[in-house]
């Protein structure tokens, strides 16, 4: 497994596929590279999948926070000039979605295009407070104290009924997140604000959300897409927070067409 040192911190990463253009996934808050893994057997036969585990998350480094939206954006792109990467496609969902809203506005130009899944550009008033409370869970309870309403949060009642086997999959990897590296990122996330910087943004872009997101709700993606000039919008059926995972067969059919350059089914 491949590791390269940026920022003060070992990055863990991983590559699948040989030829084409690079396409870049970044992963969700309390997540690893493996939430992916529903996508990459079909994008490595066009791409070559970058994917790599965010600071405090799966086998990179996890330092006391607090860590910064910068600094997040920081490790990617040491990562990209350690791979010599000039230019790549983006797919993030929720953190990963943040992360790449940061670097496309910090770096105009590099990414071919954009796909932000279930993420945000802004806060609500009581961010601060709601994920404080959630670093205190951690901090006194461990990532056991969070892994139930986490899980609520992320998928509908149904997909956790019908899929018993995958929801433990994830749950786990809930488990396995440094509190370290929660508790940095938490401080990241909570703080973002772009949403008025985000005419900014050139190139193509995807924006889908579950309808039952109520982490980041569609009334967000909303005004993300009413922001991005020339975005495309797809609001997803029967799916909550982490929809690449909950409408596996959809999601991965409207990245298509995005990607071939098609119109997906607007919402």
């Amino acid at each position: 497994m491949p590791f390269v040192h940026v920022n003060g911190i070992d990055l863990h990463y991983t590559i699948d596929g040989t030829e084409g253009p690079w396409m870049c996934l970044s992963h969700s808050l309390a997540c690893n590279l493996t939430a992916w893994d529903a996508q990459v057997d079909w994008l490595k036969t066009k791409y070559r999948v970058l994917r790599f585990d965010t600071r405090g998350h799966g086998q990179s480094s996890a330092p006391p926070g607090p860590y910064t939206l910068d600094e997040l954006a920081s490790d990617v792109h040491g990562l990209f000039l350690h791979l010599g990467i000039e230019q790549a496609h983006w797919m993030g969902i929720s953190m990963g979605g943040m992360i790449g809203q940061t670097y496309a506005l910090q770096h105009p130009g590099f990414f071919q295009s954009l796909i932000l899944a279930d993420s945000t550009s802004r806060r609500p008033p009581d961010a601060a407070k709601m994920w404080g409370q959630r670093i205190e869970v951690a901090r006194s309870e461990g990532m056991q104290g969070l892994l139930e309403s986490t899980l609520t949060r992320w998928f509908t009642q149904g997909f956790r009924n019908r899929n018993p086997a995958a929801v433990q999959r994830i749950g786990q990897g809930i488990l396995n997140t440094p509190v370290e590296g929660f508790m940095g990122c938490c401080h990241a996330i909570s703080k973002i604000d772009l949403l008025d910087r985000l005419h900014e943004i050139r190139c193509p872009t995807l924006i889908l959300v579950g309808e039952h997101d109520h982490g980041t709700p569609p009334e967000m993606s909303r005004l993300m897409h009413q922001n991005i000039t020339g975005s495309q919008l797809v609001i997803i059926a029967d799916a909550a927070h982490i929809s690449n995972i909950e409408q596996e067969d959809f999601f991965n059919a409207t990245v298509k067409a995005f990607l071939n350059g098609n119109t997906p089914l607007l919402s």
